[in-house]
């Protein structure tokens, strides 16, 4: 099945490098123009919209902190300014502040919950709002907009270690399946990816030599996955191709959400 998103305009957040980026290169080598939001590192992300450009592909960078109300109007004023519509928001951005419970401090709970779960409300209120001032264009989607929210599969498998993080994915669940419940009438689609374990730069440590090793023992597939596997997802969500898919998390791990240290001691 070919996939086109010919005549759509897409707004990736925090798309300068990881998930964010290859997500950027998906839409825009299935015909998306590209929004490339960036936090505080413009050159990834004007390297990244060179790369687009250079393909043939239409995109622009926007840097902007999606926690922040204002800013996220200014995020979309730029891709309106650019673009004249919003077709599709791939509300991706995220981060981690690691600590045991104990040791968690309220700057860092916050600032994971800012951005992993705050950020992603701004982002979406903002689509909607856009969405319902245009009308569906029958000849790009059947849908009047499209909202892809990044989860984890930490959204259900419980975390040690990391619980303002495992939260805020918990958060975006259920924060994605009301927002569908609530728009689905409206020809709006929403859904999720929840991500396993990626090779990223951020997981380089993870997921090279005796890491890797160690890790695959919770993949029941056997392999670590690839910023392309969940690019191709959020093509596919953001195509005709799901049309019928609304309210649902997509998990993109190779099996780790089956809890495979279970397997035997059933």
């Amino acid at each position: 099945m070919l996939i086109s998103l010919k005549g759509q305009v897409a707004l990736v957040t925090g798309a300068s490098s990881g998930l964010g980026a290859g997500a950027a290169r998906g839409l825009a080598a299935s015909g998306a123009a590209v929004v490339v939001n960036y936090h505080s590192q413009p050159e990834p992300a004007e390297k990244l919209v060179d790369e687009i450009r250079a393909a043939g592909g239409q995109a622009i960078a926007v840097g902007a902190d999606v926690s922040k109300e204002n800013e996220v109007e200014r995020l979309f004023a730029a891709t309106l300014d650019a673009f004249g519509r919003l077709d599709i928001l791939v509300a991706n951005s995220g981060l981690q502040k690691d600590a045991a419970i104990a040791e968690l401090t309220l700057e860092d709970w916050n600032t994971v919950i800012n951005v992993n779960l705050t950020g992603q409300f701004l982002c979406a209120r903002a689509a909607l709002r856009q969405f319902a001032k245009q009308t569906i264009r029958s000849d790009i989607s059947r849908a009047l907009g499209k909202i892809i929210h990044m989860s984890s599969v930490h959204q259900v498998i419980p975390w040690a270690g990391h619980v303002n993080y495992a939260a805020s994915k918990g958060g975006v669940d259920l924060l994605m399946r009301s927002i569908a419940q609530e728009v689905g009438e409206q020809r709006i689609r929403v859904n999720s990816i929840a991500p396993g374990a990626i090779r990223t730069a951020i997981n380089t440590e993870a997921t090279t030599g005796d890491a890797e090793k160690k890790l695959l023992k919770l993949i029941p597939y056997g392999r670590v996955g690839e910023a392309e596997d969940v690019a191709n997802a959020v093509v596919w969500l953001a195509s005709d191709a799901s049309d019928y898919v609304h309210g649902a998390t997509l998990f993109i791990d190779g099996g780790m959400s089956l809890y495979p240290e279970f397997r035997n001691n059933g």
